[in-house]
């Protein structure tokens, strides 16, 4: 992608301004963050809804032959797992498509959107793993036994199926909020599997029809807990928040440091999708146009302190004709 370095042009606001797209910057973010890890994450994903597909099926099996209600509803679960796996990885593929003159910026927000439908379904599913958990407490009394061992084998299949799965995303998680979703997703069910099979266990030897709903809730309280970051930062980037990670106050004191800047405005930072983020800002220069090379060590030094991978600059002069109408800070 070629660099956008316009010439100084004379604005409606009657300002001198220079605006310069951090294009080269922006492919280093792609490189560095999307292609780096996207084969990665490509296998993760292909593997992990290979694994959850087949477990399901056996769950399915199983359920049926034991008469086990609660494993034929955690297949149903699981299969809402399988959902979120797709939903991810189909907005981890659509990032990569290039922009167009309709999405100028690509299909990179996609991420963001499957981050919140991925937070969505874990809240959903585990309020309807606490709904069934409260109506089998009521009744445990007069629940049927079932095949315990058969419950706790399957249960600790699914212990090794979905942590093995949230294992293929660990490292992910860390820069990308989509990847996260995925792992959060998993690692839960992997809670869920292993609190069916210890409460099992317990129940095979005591007989407490009462611990299985018990755990259950508990559970569901703790991925409740966790999932409710993952809502809040996603729906923080869908409404074009500044990414997590990003101080402003430090970005906007960089750039006042820069040599013959006077003044910093108009300064905005958001998510492009869940790996890069961009930035536009107004940098009043008494001395105008500093060259192109003072652009492209700026987008370098955004892009290395503070992951900003694509910036757009525009140059004031700060002449008092007109006022830039941007200057103060809430006019958007």
């Amino acid at each position: 992608m070629p660099h956008d370095h316009s010439s100084p042009t004379h604005d409606h606001h009657g300002h001198h301004d220079h605006q310069h797209s951090g294009d080269h910057a922006h492919d280093a973010d792609h490189g560095g963050q999307h292609h780096h890890h996207l084969p990665d994450s490509n296998r993760a994903f292909a593997i992990g809804v290979s694994l959850n597909i087949t477990f399901v099926l056996i769950e399915l099996g199983f359920g049926w032959w034991t008469n086990s209600l609660a494993l034929l509803a955690d297949a149903g679960h699981n299969f809402g797992d399988v959902v979120g796996l797709l939903l991810a990885w189909g907005a981890t593929r659509l990032a990569l498509k290039a922009p167009s003159a309709r999405f100028t910026y690509g299909l990179g927000s996609t991420t963001i959107l499957a981050a919140v439908a991925n937070a969505t379904l874990l809240l959903v599913a585990t309020g309807a793993i606490m709904l069934e958990a409260v109506q089998r407490l009521y009744s445990a009394s007069h629940a049927e036994p079932v095949a315990a061992s058969v419950v706790i084998a399957v249960a600790l299949a699914g212990v090794v199926v979905n942590g093995a799965t949230a294992m293929l995303f660990m490292r992910g998680r860390e820069h990308d909020l989509n990847l996260k979703g995925a792992y959060l997703h998993m690692a839960a069910d992997a809670a869920v599997s292993l609190g069916v099979a210890v409460a099992a266990g317990i129940i095979l030897v005591t007989n407490w029809m009462w611990l299985d709903p018990v755990m259950s809730i508990v559970i569901a309280l703790v991925i409740v807990w966790s999932t409710w970051f993952l809502m809040r930062e996603s729906l923080q980037l869908a409404l074009q928040a500044v990414p997590s990670g990003i101080d402003v106050e430090a970005v906007k004191k960089h750039l006042a440091s820069l040599p013959g800047v006077d003044e910093v405005h108009d300064l905005h930072i958001w998510a492009i999708s869940t790996t890069q983020s961009a930035l536009t800002v107004h940098l009043v220069m008494p001395q105008g146009h500093p060259g192109d090379a003072f652009f492209a060590d700026l987008a370098d030094q955004l892009q290395s302190r503070f992951r900003i991978g694509h910036p757009t600059i525009q140059i004031e002069t700060g002449l008092p004709i007109v006022p830039c109408r941007f200057a103060p800070s809430h006019v958007l």
